[in-house]
This record gives C-alpha cells, sequence and structure tokens, in this order.
C-alpha cells in the first residue's frame, strides 16, 4: 500500500525513513524540500502531524525487518517533535529491533533550552548532524537558523553531547563546498571525535 498524503513512513534507499513534522528552526538554501514535494509518489509535505499510532500503523504496511535502518527524518526537523520521536523509538526498538538514526540540524538544545541527549540512550543508534560550513557566519548565510550564528556553536556542542549516549555521530556536509571548506570541515569533525561524511547535493 502507497500513502500518496500525509505520509508518515516512507522508504528511500534500504532505509526506512518517519516523517514526524514540516516544522524546522533552519531554512536551508539547498534543502530538497525546497525543489519537490516529496520521494517518488509519496507527498512529504503534512496536514497532519502523526501521532505514535499513526507511525505504526504506516508502518504495519512495510516488511520492517528487511530494512537496514529506521531514520527520523522527513520534511521537517524530527526533534522538534521530540517525544513522539522517542516513544517511536522506543516501540520500533521492542518490535523490531531494528537500528535507528536521527538526522537532525543539531539544534534541538538551543531549542529546548536544556540538552536532551541524555534521552537518546539505548533508543538511538546514530545521529546524523547537518554541519554545512566550517564558519558560524557562512553557515547562517546558507541555513538561515532563527538562532543566527548561535546555531553553529549549539550544533557543535550538540555533536559532543552526543558521543556520550548515542554509538556513532557523523556530521554532514554537501559536495558542492570549496574544498578550503571541505578540509576544515574534517579538522572540527576531528577535533570533536566524530565522523565526518561528505554527501551528494540531493540524495
Amino acid at each position: 500500500m502507497r500513502h500518496k498524503d500525509n505520509v508518515y513512513v516512507y522508504e528511500l534507499h534500504d532505509n526506512l525513513y518517519i516523517n514526524l513534522t514540516n516544522k524546522c528552526t533552519s531554512n536551508c538554501e539547498f534543502c530538497v524540500r525546497n525543489q519537490k514535494d516529496g520521494i517518488g509518489e509519496d507527498v512529504l509535505w503534512l496536514r497532519k502531524e502523526p501521532s505514535v499510532d499513526d507511525i505504526m500503523a504506516q508502518m504495519e504496511h512495510f516488511d520492517v525487518p528487511s530494512y537496514k535502518q529506521i531514520v527520523f527524518c522527513g520534511y521537517g526537523e524530527p526533534t522538534l517533535r521530540l517525544d513522539t520521536l522517542l516513544e517511536s523509538a522506543k516501540i520500533i526498538k521492542e518490535k523490531y529491533n531494528i537500528p535507528t538514526r536521527i538526522n537532525t540540524n543539531g539544534q534541538a538544545n538551543l531549542y529546548y533550552k536544556k540538552d536532551i541527549t541524555p534521552q537518546f540512550e539505548g533508543l538511538i543508534d546514530k545521529v546524523s548532524i547537518s554541519l554545512n560550513h566550517s564558519d558560524a557566519d557562512e553557515y547562517d548565510k546558507i541555513c538561515h537558523s532563527i538562532y543566527g550564528t548561535k546555531a553553529f556553536d549549539g550544533l557543535l556542542d550538540f555533536a559532543q553531547r552526543c558521543k556520550e549516549h548515542v554509538p556513532y555521530v557523523v556530521l554532514t556536509i554537501v559536495d558542492i563546498l570549496p574544498e578550503k571548506v571541505q578540509n576544515e570541515c574534517k579538522v572540527i569533525a576531528e577535533n570533536i571525535g566524530v565522523t565526518l561524511r561528505i554527501r551528494k547535493l540531493i540524495e
């Protein structure tokens, strides 16, 4: 069964994705949602944000154990629905015992005004954080966070804190950045002690 509207669960590559919200604290110029409405037949703009029951109901239409991992992502910042994210992850772990990942802009601690990363313990296996640049001012120019230049240091602090509770933490940048900036990002990741992943502009 394919869900073309209010898509809460969708497949991409070998992973199953969970679309929690369209809200975001950033408005990145290169974000895929500024270019198209969804993935394949699935429109990822939501009329209604999902409950945990909504998510679990749509997951029933997929052979969940056949996927490599469950990814909290979609067309918005998943940590803005933190309670729903964590409760869903708990059920997924108990029911399917499959790896879980969050794709995030790393601004959750700024949003909640506290460190939320301890809540990931035992529920989230990987956190992928969009670094996007090596400089706070340049980051702000392309990501347009509601936190301005503070978002950059905030996401770096978030990455460091995630390391204490999540087995695998990675920073990501897109491959269109100049080589100099890419190298600077590698140094940032090394200093934090996490992996840097250079990805295609649109995946």
